[in-house]
């Protein structure tokens, strides 16, 4: 798991935030960062070593051909050992500053939108939009993450969050046959998009949920693409597939307004940012950022799911512990015939024992200050369920399979594995 830690610092930094500052050292850290604020003169006598690579495309290529391969870390291990820890590049058409140091990584997290602001490619800017909560800054940023991580927080949802996965995940796992191989990526992308988005604007599974999840695919393929908006490109197919999704949230925001289904307890996202006051939270915005936060439904939620499998598969020991506190749980709840609630899937303290590590800014999969994922918890708590079934439902056998870590993390052969369902 610690090969793909080393990206996802790369991708945080390197391509979601492109810095404009050098930083000589860590003890020459904080007096290097007031004097680039206060001067935009000294950037260019600050900027660390490095290589701007060919003109256009700078060192993208390189940067590109590494995430393919075997090891994606070696563009930053090969450009660490020449120029330290923070180092100057090309790449994604901008000039970039690259921190593979946790000191850094967590001075830029935690500051202000005044030193620093978002960067993304210019496909994923285009598709996102203006108002979305990735690319605003300052007060409405805050307000509308502050808004969605209380409403992430609450009993209230994680309650439901419990239900509906603990639902979606038997009727999925009763489907599952002994004698073809089931594809874990799969199978918790769909658990998951459907348990995001009831959480998101309260659909069920239904025609309307395939129509909505068949757009969204499509979405997502242009977030990495080229820059180019013409008819037939797929940046084009990617922005009238958002146009779609968007006319459907719209409905069930007009809905909700015409029949006054916002009760006083929110239900769901869209009551929370409906409810409030503030005329800046307009019903575009909200529908918009609706679509964007369905993002780790399709990709970072099924991704953490389907990485344990294969961690678990390659690790007996791991495997074996996890499975011996999940049964030691079940069989408790069994004997006094009480139902699973979400606060037993948090107790699991070998299951949840990644929180340290996801809290030291070596390993950022979240993202940090500001910019936390708001549905961290919520991750986690599905990740749980989800582990917890499938070791005390089945046993397995993983077939070979390898990660891919571009321009997203997945797995190259939807992760198969042949299952045998335990016996009581």
């Amino acid at each position: 798991m610690m090969d793909s830690s080393l990206l996802n610092i790369v991708l945080v930094t390197a391509i979601l935030v492109c810095i404009t500052l050098l930083i000589y050292n860590k003890s020459k850290l904080l007096h290097s960062l007031r004097s680039i604020l206060n001067s935009s003169e000294t950037i260019w006598h600050k900027l660390p070593l490095g290589s701007m690579g060919w003109p256009f495309v700078g060192e993208t290529i390189q940067f590109i051909s590494c995430a393919y391969s075997d090891r994606p870390e070696s563009f930053m291990d090969c450009r660490r050992r020449m120029y330290g820890k923070v180092f100057k590049s090309h790449i994604f058409g901008a000039p970039t500053i690259v921190s593979t140091d946790s000191d850094v990584n967590r001075f830029v997290l935690q500051s202000d939108a005044k030193a620093f602001v978002p960067f993304y490619p210019k496909s994923l800017t285009e598709l996102m939009g203006k108002s979305s909560i990735l690319l605003i800054n300052g007060s409405l940023q805050r307000k509308i993450h502050g808004l969605v991580g209380s409403f992430f927080k609450s009993p209230l949802l994680k309650h439901q969050i419990t239900n509906d996965m603990q639902n979606y995940v038997q009727i999925s796992m009763d489907k599952w046959r002994e004698d073809r191989p089931i594809y874990i990526q799969d199978e918790t992308k769909n658990i998951a998009f459907q348990v995001l988005v009831k959480a998101l604007i309260s659909l069920n599974p239904g025609p309307e949920m395939e129509i909505l999840k068949k757009e969204f695919q499509e979405f997502m393929l242009g977030l990495m693409s080229l820059p180019v908006k013409v008819p037939g490109s797929q940046l084009y197919r990617s922005s009238q597939a958002k146009t779609r999704m968007v006319k459907i949230v719209h409905n069930i925001i007009r809905s909700k307004r015409k029949t006054g289904d916002m009760s006083r307890v929110p239900k769901d996202v869209v009551d929370v940012l409906v409810k409030d006051a503030s005329e800046v939270l307009t019903d575009d915005l909200i529908a918009g950022n609706m679509i964007d936060m369905m993002i780790p439904g399709e990709d970072s939620v099924p991704l953490l799911m389907t990485l344990a499998i294969k961690y678990l598969s390659d690790c007996p020991a791991a495997l074996h512990q996890l499975t011996e506190e999940n049964m030691k749980l079940k069989m408790l709840k069994d004997k006094n015939g009480e139902p699973l609630i979400w606060t037993d899937y948090l107790s699991l303290s070998f299951t949840q024992s990644d929180k340290d590590i996801i809290n030291s800014y070596n390993f950022t999969p979240f993202g940090g200050g500001q910019r936390l994922c708001p549905g961290l918890d919520l991750a986690k708590l599905e990740a749980s369920i989800f582990l917890h079934h499938f070791v005390t439902s089945f046993r397995w056998v993983a077939q070979d399979d390898t990660i891919v870590n571009f321009p997203t993390v997945r797995m190259k052969s939807r992760m198969p594995v042949w299952v045998k369902r335990r016996q009581e």
